[in-house]
């Protein structure tokens, strides 16, 4: 089962990046931030040590109860037909009921299966956390490159508005309205630049390393022809509820092992009394000393313990059953969420591409009316904010088809 789950960790890995790409330049590949943070995560160090105390532990109750050893001297020494008893050593040994201490092996050992898929579980989510968090970097890195092309863009109007100045096609207000956006774009882009750092330094945090690392992320994402198919019978193998699975299984075991528990404990020793002989006697057994192994049983007469226990055992089944059922509730919802969200992604990029062509083809029409003498400024501020507005939100697109694809692979993957 190990290795089972360790191949769903790499499968949804290899998915995640097959819908990736290939970096430009030095730019650094997804798929090695997300190795390294694998690596050198301290959350899933957390989880392995927490893994490995829950598997050692069945080393630990794999043990027969403490043989006990007592010693005893007579102080006033009973007088036997063989002679006075001096001293006395006793050895005793219980042993569980046969089968209990194998029944306790395999309870401890489900608590560690249930415990491994926590590792599997956060293996996926940081899997999914450096995704999202690069795919942020990346809008916000392109947004910013948007934005001082648009600014530039405003410098070769303000230039126009200016030489219409001079020609008295213009006015004074015309250069300042222009001047007055550029000083927006550069408020917005320099907003933009203080959220690309933080976000930076979250992504450096998840793998592990100074947040002053500089993260380089590809220069352009588009939307794929088409979608990858998704296999929601997947969702059913999610560690999230094969964990359930394993507590199940655990309580199953926790039951076993009381009613080996509830049985007798059978109990094997040996006593054996110094004997000092009887002086100025002489018979056969004179001096004898005594050894005398002694059987004893433990019964639980008393067993309203394990019948509160096979009670409390059936409870707690039926609380997973309730809790696996929820669970799979709420993936099915943020999986059908994450679906509808990266097809609305898909026709808003459709979209904003079409008016952003359009809104292209109106600063052409601008232009020329430039050469022939006429232009509108206010038209050009008005082309210019739809044209920042169409391009972010095709961006926000891009960014939003492979967000709820890093989910949805994380919940089917």
């Amino acid at each position: 089962m190990k290795n089972y789950n360790m191949q769903i960790v790499l499968k949804s890995v290899f998915l995640l990046c097959s819908i990736f790409f290939v970096l430009k330049g030095n730019a650094q590949q997804l798929e090695l931030l997300i190795d390294d943070a694998l690596k050198n995560s301290p959350e899933i160090q957390k989880f392995e040590l927490q893994y490995g105390i829950a598997s050692e532990k069945i080393n630990e109750v794999n043990a027969i109860p403490n043989a006990e050893f007592s010693v005893g001297y007579f102080v006033s020494e009973p007088e036997t037909r063989t002679g006075a008893q001096r001293f006395k050593v006793s050895a005793k040994q219980m042993m569980p009921w046969f089968g209990s201490i194998t029944a306790r092996g395999n309870y401890v050992s489900s608590l560690a299966d249930a415990k491994y898929e926590d590792i599997v579980i956060a293996k996926r989510k940081l899997v999914a956390s450096v995704s999202q968090s690069y795919y942020n970097l990346y809008a916000n890195r392109a947004k910013q490159k948007v934005l001082m092309q648009n600014i530039e863009l405003l410098e070769t109007y303000e230039t126009l508005a200016l030489t219409s100045v001079e020609v008295g096609k213009a006015s004074a207000v015309d250069v300042l309205r222009l001047q007055m956006r550029q000083n927006e774009l550069e408020q917005l882009k320099e907003v933009l630049v203080q959220q690309y750092l933080g976000e930076q330094t979250a992504l450096n945090k998840l793998l592990n390393r100074d947040k002053d690392i500089v993260v380089n992320v590809v220069e352009e994402l588009t939307i794929p022809s088409e979608t990858d198919l998704i296999n929601t019978e997947n969702l059913s193998l999610h560690p999230e509820l094969i964990k359930y699975d394993k507590l199940y299984q655990s309580f199953e075991q926790s039951e076993l092992l009381n009613q080996k528990e509830s049985l007798p404990m059978i109990g094997f020793g040996l006593d054996y009394v110094n004997v000092d002989k009887r002086p100025n006697m002489d018979f056969s057994d004179n001096g004898k000393d005594i050894v005398m192994p002694m059987v004893s049983v433990s019964i639980p007469i008393f067993n309203k313990k394990y019948k509160s226990q096979t009670k409390q055992n059936e409870l707690q089944q039926q609380e997973i059953t309730s809790q696996k059922q929820e669970r799979l509730n709420k993936l099915e919802t943020v999986l059908d969420k994450a679906v509808n969200d990266r097809i609305s992604a898909r026709i808003s990029y459709k979209t904003q591409t079409k008016n952003l062509k359009q809104a292209n083809d109106a600063e052409e029409i601008l232009i020329r009316s430039y050469e022939t003498g006429t232009i509108d400024f206010n038209d050009v501020l008005d082309i210019q904010e739809l044209q920042l507005k169409f391009e972010m939100n095709q961006i926000e697109s891009v960014k939003t088809y492979y967000v709820q694809s890093t989910i949805i692979n994380y919940l089917t993957g």
